[in-house]
């Protein structure tokens, strides 16, 4: 920039231009000092030695280490210098427009409900506590179980699964254990899903030891329920479906669906985490399900946190009930209380009762909210991703396969088949280059039933001019596509790394699940 540009006119210009910060940073074992200390620490008072004892004499001698673990050894300066160099080299929801994301459903958390999970009467809880100390957050855990059941329309809740997954699981696990007890679980071996819902789904049911039954679409994109009255049977023990689906299509037919399944005795598990777009517009019961789960850490607004912690909501109705993971929150003479499952419950599926600052940041936000706020959330993401559909399908070389003409819920499922055909760029490589104006940018999961996918979910967290900022980098990078496709293709070339060599990840003696291990192997070869 010169000296007397005009910076507001910079401010405006769409793509913003954007180098991201660079450090030839070590991992932090390279930058231990020996005898560096960030903290001292005291003495322990006499007395207390004395009480406490010899406290790892119990423990048996091949349980005790023989020398200190080797930490990392660093002042405190360092220290914070190291994390935040690595934070300036990080792409995430709370620094650019995280609509690329896909069906991560990455939205804005609000700070504020950082904060409350972070004081010191949430963050000094102990999970053994006993439950007279701890009547506020069960008194959460049991109000936020409500609020789920209104928006689910099931009979009741547990927050115990620690992410989508684990309550995909949670379900998948319950089904057997119902049909276990009607004595029917030899006979129903099989799992019915589709091709389009989450991939956890069939991974989930396989699990637990069923044979997946994979429906694809027909023609127009919509699950296909002549395919799925085929593949239904006395040995049926369930449908697994998400919808909408991961293309952002809603299968408005959905209770027929479910009503083939009842017909032959299978139980119906809905995968709500497309669940954005339908908060108080749509519900799993009047649909007819037996079972559904949302994720707390998209729909409801708390952190990803690279993976965990997160909860699942594991909601059924009453007839199913009996089979919940315990232990569960229950109410009695005004006081709340962890009970265990009963009899026929699948038991614990994760430690304790939930990631309790999860589930406050939660509640937090749909207190906040109220019904018709959750509804109002719903209603824009909607309107988001039809605005965002509109606008990305006039950039030559991109469309949305399926369902032509029709509007989509919370997400999309593009193509770049086209400009893919006429350039030679990939999606992937249209990622890499959106990288380089500071966004995330997201394929597909497999299988990648549409060619050169990229999957955008815009959420209801973002202005119109932020959906304006992603639509005009795509629009950018398609016309370099064209006119300079080699540039595409060599991207990123803003940012703090290139390309991961994708084929090293299949080969393990390439890489190290830890520092030490990586170490060893470079000593193998003679490197260290």
């Amino acid at each position: 920039m010169k000296p007397m540009d005009n910076i507001a006119a910079h401010r405006k210009q769409q793509p913003r231009r954007y180098h991201q910060a660079r450090w030839d940073e070590p991992v932090i074992f390279e930058l231990s000092q020996p005898g560096e200390r960030g903290i001292l620490l005291p003495e322990v008072e006499p007395e207390i030695a004395r009480a406490a004892g010899q406290a790892l004499a119990a423990l048996p001698a091949s349980m005790r280490r023989q020398n200190p673990p080797r930490l990392p050894e660093m002042s405190q300066n360092r220290v914070l210098r190291h994390y935040l160099r690595l934070s300036q080299e990080t792409l995430g929801a709370d620094l650019n427009v995280d609509v690329g994301q896909g069906t991560c459903t990455m939205k804005y958390n609000p700070k504020i409900n950082d904060q409350l999970a972070r004081q010191p009467a949430m963050t000094e809880l102990h999970p053994r506590q006993p439950d007279s100390t701890v009547q506020g957050m069960l008194e959460v855990i049991a109000k936020l179980e409500g609020v789920m059941c209104e928006v689910s329309g099931m009979d009741t809740v547990s927050l115990q699964a620690r992410g989508g997954s684990q309550a995909i699981f949670a379900n998948m696990s319950m089904v057997r254990a119902w049909h276990e007890s009607r004595g029917e679980a030899a006979q129903r071996d099989e799992v019915i899903t589709t091709i389009f819902s989450h991939p956890s789904d069939a991974a989930c049911a396989k699990l637990v030891g069923y044979k997946v039954i994979t429906i694809y679409p027909d023609a127009d994109g919509y699950p296909d329920l002549e395919a799925l009255k085929a593949a239904i049977s006395p040995r049926t023990a369930a449908l697994v479906i998400t919808n909408p689906e991961d293309t952002g299509i809603f299968n408005s037919r959905i209770r027929e669906f479910v009503d083939a399944v009842h017909a032959v005795g299978g139980l119906c598990v809905y995968d709500q985490a497309n669940a954005n777009g339908l908060l108080g517009i749509a519900r799993a019961r009047e649909a007819g399900f037996d079972l559904c789960h949302f994720n707390l850490h998209k729909t409801f607004a708390t952190p990803h946190a690279c993976g965990g912690p997160a909860v699942g909501a594991v909601c059924c109705t009453a007839a199913l009930a009996p089979f919940l993971p315990g232990p569960l929150v229950r109410e009695k003479d005004g006081c709340y209380q962890l009970v265990p499952g009963g009899a026929q419950s699948i038991g614990k599926i994760s430690s304790f009762a939930g990631a309790a600052g999860i589930i406050l940041r939660a509640y937090a936000w749909v207190m906040n909210l109220g019904a018709d706020g959750l509804r109002a959330v719903s209603e824009i993401a909607v309107l988001n991703n039809n605005y965002m559909m509109h606008e990305l399908l006039k950039i030559d070389g991109m469309s949305a396969p399926y369902a032509p003409g029709k509007r989509r819920i919370e997400q999309v499922r593009y193509s770049w088949k086209a400009l893919c055909d006429a350039t030679g760029v990939t999606s992937e490589e249209i990622g890499f280059r959106a990288a380089d104006f500071g966004l995330h940018y997201w394929t597909s999961h497999h299988p990648y039933l549409v060619p050169e996918p990229a999957t955008i979910e815009p959420t209801e967290s973002y202005s119109r001019t932020d959906l304006d900022e992603f639509i005009s980098v795509m629009r950018h990078i398609a016309g370099e596509a064209r006119s300079n496709p080699d540039l595409v293709k060599t991207a990123p070339h803003n940012c703090p790394t290139h390309r991961v060599q994708g084929e090293m990840l299949d080969d393990p003696e390439r890489w190290g699940i830890t520092w030490r291990a990586y170490q060893r192997k470079l000593g193998e070869r003679g490197l260290a």
